[in-house]
């Protein structure tokens, strides 16, 4: 598969997730009736069901990583080579503003609009850390052994996560920053954005580290 696809289906699919997220979360608050536990299980669902099928359907094209800090995960275990690191964030950046972008014109929005929406203090920060260390996790936990079953894993641990965590699980460096230009139900401030976003990489790379010990990749 050439570079090229690879960072299509990156771009696409990370496009399509925050158009998920970002939609969803719209379409949520309209019709809760002012109802935010409504809303947010309407968005949880969403996303969790979008991501698998995301998952499934660009995952043997590129990985379907959809997310930075997986992708520094990756490279970091030797599955993605060093140099494609950079594309692949780039690919994912660029899609995840042109699913928010997408999401906005679904409903008359404002291409772009700075949040509002504070999402700033420590419990938000070790929320995303904890959700970003679950996330690896159950990646690296499931993918060497039961690769088919990974999609339904990931999908199913970031529906949980959008309940268990304060943050609602971002977990993932390009959706921080594309939510950051959507003043709607599923937005950040950009302001608390930066914070975010290093708790995320450090909870993807200390994960990384426990499962290279965890499971350490056979010789040979």
């Amino acid at each position: 598969m050439t570079l090229a696809r690879k960072l299509t289906a990156e771009a696409l699919g990370t496009a399509f997730l925050l158009a998920i997220v970002v939609g969803s979360g719209i379409m949520a608050e309209r019709l809760s009736g002012g109802n935010i536990a409504l809303a947010l299980l309407a968005n949880t669902l969403a996303t969790g069901a979008g991501l698998i099928a995301l998952i499934l359907t660009f995952g043997p094209i590129s990985g379907a990583h959809f997310n930075p800090a997986v992708s520094l995960a990756d490279a970091w275990m030797g599955g993605l080579p060093w140099r494609h690191l950079p594309a692949y964030v780039a690919a994912q950046v660029v899609g995840a503003f042109a699913g928010v972008a997408a999401a906005h014109g679904m409903f008359d929005l404002p291409v772009f609009f700075a949040s509002q929406h504070e999402r700033a203090g420590l419990p938000q920060l070790w929320s995303e850390f904890i959700a970003t260390f679950g996330l690896l996790a159950v990646i690296w936990g499931t993918v060497r052994s039961r690769p088919s079953v990974t999609p339904f894993v990931v999908g199913a641990y970031i529906t949980a996560a959008y309940w268990f965590t304060a943050s609602t699980s971002f977990a993932n460096p390009a959706v921080t920053l594309a939510r950051a230009a959507s003043d709607t139900f599923a937005g950040i401030r950009p302001i608390d954005a930066p914070a975010f976003i290093l708790a995320q990489i450090v909870g993807a790379l200390l994960a990384t580290a426990l499962f290279r010990w965890l499971s350490p990749k056979p010789a040979g």
